[in-house]
């Protein structure tokens, strides 16, 4: 039996999910903390003894942490801590009240915080141990109608460079990641809130979550501090760092209505905001599958900076020398 263990916070769709079939298919036992009590028995009787599963709200800081110490105690120490809790709604900002934007940016952003938190206390006892964080290319560069996910995915880029720097300057063995992902095929697009006269879709290109999940294991394995997924992602970050007033004309045209799909939205359909939706399965895909490609670039985000720092330096060093 393996001695492998991780923590998925947010493990019963989407991301989360992929990630752990991908840590049980590396031999790792897991435990997983989602609000949906059903989807967590679905992955006991698929996992059996391979998992732990918690009913726990990662808002709820002292939930997480006693979660956290009981799924060591379970299945022994925890190496690796991945959080993958998300939450939006697609609306115009003057639309969401502030409960709503509230209860967005605590299980996105606050939820991070709080499972870094649980982790840190259990890894510092052995000075070591991966935690992963799971952000956005949209945490570099917002777009129209998800201001709530936006603000918090740009959060948890902040704290999590605090709390690296904080363990770097204390010589902490234990790594924080941060894994940037593009739009991905999960089944948030049928369950977030909607206030779009068209059904939401992920804005393409669209890649499917165990593209993320992929993502996250190299993270688990290098421990660098940032990753790059998708093409779209280096448009995203080096697009807004050169051209961010363009890119806030053209994403107020593109970026709303790649947003929308085809099918109109009829309105009232359940939404995860104040629980999770019943009757789903714990599935890591969405809807989308048809349109969704299974590989993407998975690069370190700081060699991808220096390429594209250095690429331009080193043709103006060649220019120079021909003109010499």
């Amino acid at each position: 039996m393996t001695d492998r263990v991780a923590v998925v916070a947010g493990g019963t769709a989407g991301v989360g999910r992929a990630t752990v079939a991908a840590l049980i298919d590396k031999g790792y036992r897991v435990g997983i903390l989602a609000r949906g009590q059903s989807r967590l028995d679905q992955l006991e009787t698929e996992y059996g003894d391979k998992v732990v599963c918690r009913t726990c709200d990662v808002s709820d800081a002292e939930a997480v942490g006693s979660a956290g110490a009981e799924i060591e105690e379970r299945l022994g120490p925890v190496s690796v801590w991945v959080n993958a809790a998300m939450q939006t709604s697609f609306s115009p900002f003057p639309g969401m009240g502030p409960d709503e934007f509230q209860r967005i940016v605590d299980t996105t952003l606050i939820g991070a915080v709080n499972g870094t938190r649980t982790a840190l206390a259990l890894m510092e006892r052995r000075n070591s141990g991966r935690i992963v964080n799971v952000g956005s290319g949209l945490s570099y560069r917002s777009v129209p109608y998800q201001s709530a996910y936006c603000a918090s995915k740009h959060g948890i880029n902040g704290f999590t460079s605090a709390i690296r720097s904080e363990l770097i300057r204390e010589g902490s063995h234990i790594t924080v990641s941060l894994v940037q992902l593009p739009a991905l095929n999960t089944p948030q697009f049928d369950w977030a809130l909607n206030r779009l006269p068209k059904k939401p879709q992920p804005a393409p290109p669209i890649f499917q979550p165990e593209v993320a999940a992929r993502a996250i294991l190299r993270a688990v394995r290098e421990g660098r501090r940032e990753y790059f997924v998708g093409g779209s992602v280096l448009q995203l970050v080096f697009g807004n760092m050169v051209l961010p007033d363009w890119l806030d004309h053209k994403l107020a045209d593109s970026g709303a209505e790649m947003q929308k799909s085809d099918s109109n939205e009829p309105g009232g359909r359940p939404n995860n905001i104040e629980g999770p939706v019943s009757g789903v399965e714990a599935t890591a895909r969405g809807r989308f599958s048809d349109r969704a490609s299974n590989s993407a670039l998975i690069i370190d985000a700081d060699r991808a900076r220096l390429i594209a720092l250095g690429v331009p330096l080193l043709l103006v060093l060649c220019l120079g020398l021909l003109i010499g």
